[in-house]
């Protein structure tokens, strides 16, 4: 199957159509205590299978801990959650959202991590972009890109 019909695909060019700018896949390997990338739109700034580490912080609380999604508007509300915040702005991106992707269990196994400019996330685009992972949910979790690793 190609990489365009890929479902994870289907989902990158469906909140592509939305506004999304950049758009990633993350799974939690909890063991090593990292997140990985499994998918990625941008792989020069964003490589797939790159890692960082799990850290306990505010953004792990929220996103992962409270199952929640983590909503930023503005680069002054993300800069002090990611590390990359100057990469993040650098590339003309002002707005973060973080969906968390739970197992049957409810444990948070995936995120998925859409940015756009500044100020995209209106409470109309953040249900569209909710329903449209939700829709996705069995192929987050099921797919060979997360049961791989």
């Amino acid at each position: 199957m190609g990489r365009m019909t890929h479902p994870i695909a289907r989902l990158h060019q469906a909140c592509a159509a939305l506004g999304t700018r950049l758009f990633t896949v993350s799974i939690l390997d909890r063991a090593a205590g990292l997140s990985r990338r499994a998918y990625t739109s941008h792989p020069a700034e964003y490589p797939a299978q790159g890692t960082k580490p799990m850290l306990d912080d505010a953004w792990f609380d929220h996103c992962i801990r409270k199952a929640r999604p983590f909503l930023a508007n503005t680069p002054a509300e993300f800069e002090k959650h990611f590390f990359d915040h100057a990469l993040i702005t650098s590339m003309g991106l002002g707005s973060a959202l973080n969906i968390p992707v739970a197992d049957v269990t409810g444990t948070i196994t995936a995120t998925v991590n859409l940015l756009a400019e500044a100020h995209h996330f209106t409470p109309e685009k953040l249900q569209a972009y909710l329903s449209l992972v939700a829709e996705a949910r069995a192929t987050l979790l099921t797919d060979a890109l997360f049961t791989a690793t």
